[in-house]
């Protein structure tokens, strides 16, 4: 149990720190003729690209993803579950509240393109409200992968995290080296590493999961001081920037697609996470202290989907009405209007989040109606995988390209995410009822 709770505060922590630090790095500037911008903080100040150290903490989603993933799959096929039918109930349970909110979403942008809002403007929203997708198509294609990366684990253990980010080296070390008529072809190769750098996280909690990272301290040491020591050579003597969120122009990127540096912090990350375990779990004993991370993990979903409408909220609550003070744009007056923004933001999303429950426990009652059932086999089982071919289709063009790209209505990528959540819910026979747990998929129960 208590590795159970410690996995549930991994969720909750990172999920914090993901809306949190979207919320400090999105400033908005109202010019003199009214209109808003928001400039690029890690661009305009490149000293708080230091910053992305700390709240870069995906690494321990896809940890603590693989962890619940393996015990979940090891338990379903000892009932008799197929791979299709005990992916299908995960992927039910993502894009079930992605569909619904990118459905409110694109009807937004289709009302405003009908009204003629600006493009640049509603450009820069769609963008602003999809700028979190990137983790959901990479979640989605491990997840479906789980039962063939398991049976991998099952086999060879940790000698599948090292073949991964040696392959991922590999790739990137391709990508940052060709260059002329093939660079195009090569650099399209380099999505690869989507999969092979955050597959090795998901892979160390299939190994934290079954005690192969050890039970001491020594292993999760040697990775957080390797780890730290390497990203520190790859920035240092290297050519990787420091920063490991997307910055504009920035080449290489860390994130896009992740690099070897990337995986050299998310190492260094998962043996701190497995270093600080035994006395955050003495913490967790406590009521209060469980509940609040019971309370996190149960509207992480929500959280992390909904946590830029309150900046929208506030934008046209207080900069459209040119109420926002103005200073100088990362200057310390600006720095010092940080905190009366983060609890102002915090205050609206605490309103979106009590807004969303009744949605939220909706979605939870159709999730269980509609989840595959669990020996799900054939022409059903090929409908569903094609459904999250097309699904993950959909998610990665809106998180490259945001809700309203050029200010338009992006009529391929919404009719996709429909058919691909389409056929997930409806893959054929009716699934059999599950039970109703009020969450999002970031709160999988292991």
């Amino acid at each position: 149990m208590d590795r159970d709770r410690y996995v549930d505060f991994l969720r909750a922590w990172a999920i914090t720190l993901v809306v949190v630090g979207h919320w400090v790095i999105t400033g908005l500037v109202r010019h003199p003729d009214g209109e808003i911008t928001a400039p690029e903080l890690l661009a305009t100040v490149p000293w708080t690209q230091w910053l992305t150290l700390g709240f870069q903490i995906m690494p321990l989603f896809f940890l603590a993803g693989g962890y619940a993933a393996s015990g979940s799959w090891e338990r379903a096929r000892a009932d008799g579950a197929t791979a299709a039918g005990w992916v299908g109930g995960r992927a039910v349970r993502l894009l079930l509240p992605v569909a619904v909110y990118s459905g409110l979403a694109l009807a937004a942008v289709a009302v405003c393109v009908a009204l003629g809002v600006d493009p640049a403007t509603l450009a820069l929203v769609g963008w602003a409200m999809a700028m979190q997708f990137w983790f959901l198509p990479v979640y989605l294609l491990l997840s479906g992968l789980t039962p063939a990366l398991y049976a991998l684990h099952r086999r060879w253990g940790m000698r599948v995290p090292v073949a991964m980010g040696a392959a991922g080296l590999g790739v990137g070390t391709l990508v940052a080296t060709v260059d002329g008529r093939y660079a195009e072809a090569v650099g399209a190769l380099g999505a690869v590493n989507y999969l092979l750098v955050w597959g090795v996280v998901y892979q160390l909690g299939f190994c934290w999961r079954d005690g192969l990272l050890g039970g001491g301290r020594a292993v999760p040491a040697v990775m957080a001081v390797g780890g730290g020591a390497g990203f520190a050579l790859l920035v240092g003597l290297g050519s990787f920037p420091v920063s490991l969120i997307l910055v504009t122009g920035q080449d290489p990127s860390n994130t896009n697609p992740p690099s070897v540096a990337m995986l050299a912090w998310a190492v260094a990350q998962v043996g701190v996470a497995l270093l600080v375990a035994p006395g955050v779990r003495r913490v967790l004993k406590r009521g209060t202290v469980w509940r609040a991370v019971r309370g996190l993990g149960a509207a992480s979903m929500t959280l992390y989907l909904w946590h830029m409408l309150p900046v929208l909220v506030v934008a046209g609550a207080f900069y459209l009405t040119d109420l926002a003070p103005q200073p100088a744009y990362g200057s310390m007056g600006w720095w010092g209007l940080r905190v009366p923004w983060l609890l102002v933001l915090g205050g609206v999303l605490g309103c979106v989040l009590a807004a969303l429950r009744p949605l939220e426990r909706g979605l939870a009652v159709l999730g269980a109606r509609v989840r595959p059932e669990a020996g799900l086999r054939g022409v059903a089982a090929g409908r569903l995988w094609a459904g999250i071919g097309v699904s993950v289709w959909a998610l990665t063009y809106f998180a490259g390209h945001g809700f309203a790209y050029g200010g338009r209505f992006p009529l391929a990528a919404a009719v996709g995410l429909a058919v691909g959540t389409g056929l997930v819910l409806f893959p054929g026979r009716a699934g059999a009822r599950g039970t109703v747990t009020v969450g999002g998929a970031l709160e999988e129960a292991a």
